[in-house]
């Protein structure tokens, strides 16, 4: 009897898989997908990592509350706002992280697992910082998470949204960063680091907010995502304030080229994604990647409201929630969001 609901689970999984291949065959006709969104209520700067020998995901994002740390775990996206969530790390009650706990993000590097996320002193809210926390165990939710200091940088600013990826053996640290001058909010730089919390000098600015829609309430360019494909990597980020303005842009290198070399990238001049009021997608933002259940469409998971007028406040207003879009690559190799009838 003990084989008869595994037999069933992957019957599941092969039955989920095949609707997930249909999916990607859908998109590019701009079929809605199956995906029931959003996937996480109330759940800002989603990121979502996919464990390739189980399959299923395991979501962090923001808390509304800005004051704690926590993971879940699924292997149905669908099931994700069904999961019940693990706080693994709280605010200190005095200190440099003792407000303002913003946008965790998972990774899992020689072995460990990695939660980079910002915090600020209580009484200097707005001093934000980059910290990390480390786990040994093969399995986020277990294991006991350890505190293991600040990511420093080249400046002592306002800093925060750090993502690290790997590329040619090497391994590189993103993150946004307010200029010494404090001329704007956030700028995009990129380092290659010496060990998964520190990096190595110079570093690179890869991109400043500039054009005009990424300078819509606050000058900002913020919250990067990596995705490697064919011929180039792309580097996907947040501008403006976060509210319906807020939107997506693009960068992109050849998958050859020296990354640390700011001439390297290249930058769209229009938004890649942004508010659609016919959709009800208000402020879309701080995106990640992962794949979808089949293991090979890709996915872009990102926050957005459903309505226009903000109760309260951008950061008081709890209700950006995490959503999924399928992606793809156009003729010539480019980062595409899929249309969808409904969002």
């Amino acid at each position: 009897m003990d084989a008869l609901p595994s037999r069933i689970s992957c019957i599941l999984v092969f039955v989920t898989s095949a609707l997930w291949l249909q999916l990607a065959q859908a998109q590019s006709t701009g079929v809605a997908t199956h995906i029931d969104n959003p996937i996480v209520l109330q759940r800002a700067d989603p990121w979502l990592v996919r464990h390739e020998q189980t399959g299923c995901y395991t979501f962090i994002g923001t808390s509304p509350k800005f004051n704690e740390i926590e993971l879940r775990q699924a292997c149905r996206l669908n099931d994700l706002k069904l999961a019940e969530p693990k706080v693994v790390w709280r605010k200190h009650e005095t200190g440099p992280m003792s407000t303002n706990i913003w946008a965790p993000e998972l990774h899992q590097i020689e072995g460990s697992w990695y939660i980079y996320y910002a915090a600020a002193p209580k009484d200097k809210p707005f001093n934000i910082r980059m910290y990390a926390l480390k786990n040994t165990h093969a399995d986020p939710m277990q294991g006991q998470w350890q505190e293991v200091g600040q990511i420093k940088t080249h400046l002592d600013t306002f800093s925060l949204d750090a993502t690290t990826f790997e590329h040619r053996g090497k391994r590189y640290l993103v993150w946004a960063q307010q200029d010494k001058e404090r001329t704007y909010n956030s700028a995009l730089w990129l380092a290659q680091m010496d060990s998964p919390t520190t990096i190595k000098m110079p570093v690179t600015l890869l991109s400043e907010p500039t054009l005009e829609w990424e300078v819509q309430g606050y000058k900002v360019n913020e919250g990067a995502a990596v995705i490697k494909h064919g011929k180039r990597i792309f580097i996907t980020y947040s501008a403006s304030a976060t509210d319906h303005r807020y939107a997506m842009g693009l960068l992109w290198a050849d998958i050859d080229a020296d990354l640390t070399d700011a001439a390297s990238w290249h930058k769209q001049a229009q938004p890649l994604f942004e508010t659609n009021a016919d959709l009800g997608r208000f402020g879309p933002g701080h995106n990640g990647f992962t794949l979808a259940e089949d293991g090979k469409t890709p996915l872009m998971i990102y926050h957005s409201r459903d309505y226009k007028e903000l109760q309260g406040s951008p950061l008081s207003d709890p209700n950006r929630h995490a959503r999924v879009r399928v992606v793809g690559f156009d003729e010539s190799g480019m980062l595409t969001v899929y249309p969808e009838k409904l969002d």
